[in-house]
């Protein structure tokens, strides 16, 4: 692979993040390529019915030229739900920023994945 390829992104896992606030829900969408160690996010959801409407733009392989977009609601069905309250929504932003760590990553998936929608 060569240094151009490297730095492109294909996501290997994908994390719809709820956060419950006293008046309503957030939405956000997590992208993490485990390989490259990239990360991205869309944020700003008040409505899971807007975030199923928005289309994100990927890759389709890593040496490929062509990028295309797809509907979250496709993404929707292979994601990860986290339910998280402020706090726990919080420690994610928090590991977002920091440089990335897959152990970091996974203890906090594992630790948020077992309240499945």
């Amino acid at each position: 692979m060569n240094q151009r390829q490297c730095h492109k992104m294909i996501p290997s896992t994908w994390i719809i993040a709820i956060k419950q606030t006293e008046a309503r829900k957030y939405y956000a969408l997590y992208a993490i390529d485990w390989k490259r160690g990239a990360r991205l996010s869309w944020e700003g959801w008040n409505s899971l019915a807007d975030l199923l409407q928005f289309h994100i733009p990927i890759k389709r392989k890593t040496g490929g030229t062509k990028s295309s977009s797809q509907p979250a609601a496709k993404i929707a069905k292979k994601a990860l739900f986290l339910h998280l309250d402020e706090t726990q929504y919080g420690e994610l932003e928090k590991l977002f920023y920091q440089p990335f760590s897959k152990k970091r990553w996974r203890s906090f998936i594992e630790e948020h994945s077992n309240n499945h929608m």
